[in-house]
């Protein structure tokens, strides 16, 4: 797995092209919108129908990951009530949400893209 790729909207294969058209996620008009292909290496970015659903998983584990840790800070560390836990993380649930979105996608192209050795640097071993 690619982290710099998850992190920085880059090709899971090369890191150089953008995965997703905009790099910033909470530009709304086009935080969603995806490159169909990698344009350095071509890498195809739209898989078939359906493989995208696999990223509600990797969403899901994100968002219980960060509902724990919120949880345990306010709660345990601030010794903040339940409620005020709730109304905090519903909220900054729905601001990074876009966030969310791409980090979840793209964690789930790259358990499934391997990095490609350059033709090159194979035939010189």
């Amino acid at each position: 797995m690619n982290i710099i790729s998850i992190l920085r909207n880059r090709c899971p294969n090369c890191t150089r092209g953008n995965f997703f058209i905009a790099d910033n996620p909470f530009n709304l008009a086009k935080f969603d919108k995806m490159n169909s292909k990698c344009s350095h290496c071509n890498e195809d970015f739209e898989r078939e129908t359906g493989f995208y659903v696999g990223a509600m998983y990797a969403s899901y584990a994100i968002t219980i990951a960060y509902g724990v840790g919120l949880f345990l800070l306010l709660v345990l560390l601030f010794d903040c009530s339940v409620i005020t836990f709730l109304i905090v993380f519903t909220i900054t649930l729905i601001i990074l949400l876009p966030w969310l979105y791409r980090t979840s996608r793209l964690f789930w192209i790259n358990l499934f893209v391997r990095k490609k050795t350059n033709d090159r640097t194979a035939r010189k071993s």
